[in-house]
C-alpha cells in the first residue's frame, strides 16, 4: 500500500486583504445607519386603532390565562392536600 502525504500550507488562515479594501469602522457605521433608515421607511406600521385593539386582546388573554391557571393551581393543591391527608392517618 503506497500512501503519499502532501504538505498542506496554512489554509485555515483567511487571505489578507489590502488595507484600502477594508472600510474603516466610521464608514461601516455610517453605511449601517443609512441602510437602517432605508429599511425603516419600508416598514408598514400599524395604525393607532390596530395597536389599541391588539393591546386589548393581549391584556384580556393574559388576565384570562392568569385566572385559569390560578384556578387549576388551587384545585391541584386542594387535591394534593386531600391525598396527603388520606395517607397520614
Amino acid at each position: 500500500m503506497n500512501v503519499s502525504v502532501k504538505s498542506v500550507k496554512a489554509s485555515a488562515q483567511a487571505p489578507s486583504k489590502p488595507a484600502a479594501a477594508v472600510p474603516s469602522w466610521p464608514a461601516r457605521t455610517s453605511a449601517y445607519i443609512e441602510e437602517l433608515k432605508h429599511e425603516m421607511r419600508l416598514v408598514s406600521w400599524p395604525s393607532r386603532e390596530q395597536v389599541r385593539s391588539t393591546t386589548v386582546v393581549v391584556i384580556f388573554t393574559v388576565f384570562f390565562f392568569g385566572l385559569y391557571f390560578g384556578v387549576v393551581d388551587y384545585l391541584l393543591a386542594l387535591g394534593q392536600t386531600n391525598l396527603y391527608g388520606l395517607f397520614s392517618n
